[in-house]
């Protein structure tokens, strides 16, 4: 298989890391990289002790999080992971697969046939769901190109380095994702998206998503991006 970096964000994630790091399929992976945004709690300790390489973040953010990713990873292909118990690691190597056969991004998409959300039983002012659906169907409907992308935000996901190039986003936090999502979207990138299953949330693993502001910021960005000149034209 292609040599891949698997890029590992994390905050104060112990508990999620020592449950899912012996489940990682090393076996198609060439590099670990863990991006920490200023963990307390083990995590650095975690990391360190089985060598693996970690980039500490001087500025926060989950989007100045992915530049650094892409920055110090010594692979052209990455893949971004959460060690938060909700992303299944089995789908390591379908993600590097599609990036193989000639994919410029795989999203491990929540809203696919055989795919599962997190949030698919809760009431529906508690689930995240809805405005996930929401933001994915504005993107495409302003923004596709022919491709239709079923989840534009999750950030499960596989990206070559020359895309992530192309696509250069500067997004400042989780809007990253849906980001590089239009921006696919605009210039007709192959994405390719796979159904993923979540689990529930380990320990004491808990959203660092404040859904109502996120959404705001969600929203200008789809405006935004939707705005710019040079993708218009």
């Amino acid at each position: 298989m292609t040599p891949a970096t698997l890029f590992v964000l994390t905050l104060n994630e112990i508990d999620g890391v020592t449950a899912v790091f012996p489940k990682l399929p090393m076996h198609c992976l060439d590099e670990v990289l863990v991006v920490d945004g200023g963990s307390t709690d083990g995590t650095l300790e975690f990391f360190e002790s089985r060598g693996v390489r970690i980039i500490r973040q001087e500025r926060r953010g989950r989007g100045e999080a992915f530049r650094l990713a892409v920055r110090h990873a010594r692979n052209d292909f990455i893949v971004f992971f959460s060690p938060d118990g909700n992303e299944d690691p089995d789908d390591i190597p379908r993600l590097i697969e599609g990036l193989a056969g000639g994919y410029d991004m795989v999203i491990a998409s929540r809203f696919m046939r055989g795919a599962r959300s997190e949030d698919a039983d809760k009431f529906l002012f508690a689930s995240c769901q809805w405005g996930n659906l929401l933001f994915t169907w504005l993107a495409n409907i302003l923004c596709g190109r022919g491709t239709w992308i079923t989840d534009t935000i999750n950030g499960y996901r596989a990206i070559s380095r020359a895309a992530f190039e192309r696509l250069a986003p500067d997004a400042a936090g989780y809007a990253i994702e849906y980001q590089m999502s239009i921006r696919a979207l605009q210039l007709g990138l192959r994405v390719l998206e796979i159904p993923t299953r979540e689990s529930p949330r380990i320990g004491r693993g808990v959203s660092k998503l404040n859904a109502i502001p996120v959404g705001l910021k969600f929203g200008a960005l789809l405006m935004r991006e939707w705005a710019r000149p040079r993708v218009r034209r």
